[in-house]
């Protein structure tokens, strides 16, 4: 796996010397003994790694330090401890304007406020960043109409903010950042705003998008559904520390902590865990095969007719085991009751 964003051991403190009191603090320190010293432990201890090309979702309740981990991935914040690589570039030790540049050339951030220009259109908009860049007027249209038309916007180039849905100002948002081609992209509860339909067809839009191109992506979510339709990891978030980072499938399987066993326990479980996860080695089953792809709720008519111990499971056309059809069962059934 190729690390795209490496954080180790990354603390960032808020106080009088944050520094200071990070260097003489004890081991083992409670985010509630350390805000009694004074201090707010907005990342604490943290180490996480973003593969290239994953979509990691970092989710949380408000306070749980999510924002602020992703402010340090891009040093919008500076830390306090620990150290923050990325593509292999320790980014405490750059300029300021090697910084800049990482952020013109990397690094394309989305935010819950569009933060849209009233006053100019969406081409506008969107070839703002390119003009800040320096690109001639033809190259940098050509490239916000590029982007415009890939987020199905166009026909609205010539629009203004006010005259877009909650939706399409999203997406012009978007289209912005994707106009810099970022490798690596941040959106910090990009569609949160919207009405609940609006959202639903912005992350449909968004995991089409990811389909194309690929990026690697941090997105901060309040909402675990939403994390669990779009991750490929979660990170969940409490007092500054992440309780458990793993697939969506692991973290509704086997919570590691009492706090992420509360995230999970409204889940329909059969809705996230996939036949792959619950494929075991050791076990042959027989029938046609069910695509490790394939959700346990999706295969629900399959698990409660068909009468063998076990079923097949394929990934890309090579078995890879079986699974249990009395623990997909258990998983089905567990919803129901």
């Amino acid at each position: 796996m190729t690390a795209v964003i490496s954080a180790k051991n990354v603390w960032k403190l808020f106080g009088a010397d944050p520094k200071g009191y990070l260097a003489k603090m004890p081991d083992s320190m409670s985010f509630d003994d350390i805000r009694a010293d004074g201090y707010i432990a907005g990342v604490k201890d943290v180490s996480v790694d973003v593969a290239k090309g994953e979509m990691l979702v970092i989710m949380g309740l408000s306070g749980s330090g999510k924002s602020t981990l992703v402010r340090c991935f891009s040093r919008l914040h500076d830390i306090t401890g620990g150290t923050v690589h990325v593509d292999g570039q320790d980014i405490m030790s750059l300029k300021e304007a090697e910084l800049i540049e990482l952020r013109r050339s990397k690094m394309g951030m989305v935010f819950q406020s569009f933060g849209l220009l009233p006053h100019r259109t969406v081409l506008q908009n969107v070839a703002f960043p390119l003009e800040m860049r320096g690109q001639d007027k033809h190259t940098r249209r050509d490239r916000a109409l590029e982007v415009i038309k890939l987020v199905g916007l166009d026909g609205r180039e010539d629009y203004f903010p006010r005259e877009l849905s909650g939706g399409q100002q999203q997406r012009v948002g978007i289209a912005r950042s994707l106009a810099i081609e970022p490798d690596i992209w941040f959106l910090d509860e990009p569609f949160s705003a919207l009405d609940p339909l609006i959202r639903r067809e912005m992350q449909d839009e968004f995991l089409r998008l990811q389909g194309m191109l690929g990026k690697t992506i941090v997105f901060i979510t309040h909402d675990f559904d939403e994390a669990l339709r779009l991750a490929d990891r979660i990170a969940i978030m409490k007092d500054g520390a992440i309780e458990q980072c793993d697939t969506p499938d692991q973290i509704v399987l086997n919570p590691a902590t009492e706090y992420v066993r509360k995230f999970t326990e409204e889940v329909e479980k059969s809705r996230v865990v996939h036949a792959g996860v619950m494929a075991e080695d050791g076990l042959s089953g027989t029938g046609e095969p069910v695509n490790a792809s394939d959700t346990i709720l999706s295969l629900a008519r399959r698990i409660v007719d068909d009468q063998s111990e076990a079923i097949p499971v394929a990934r890309d056309g090579k078995l890879i085991g079986a699974m249990s059809r009395a623990k997909a069962l258990n998983l089905l059934l567990g919803e129901a009751g």
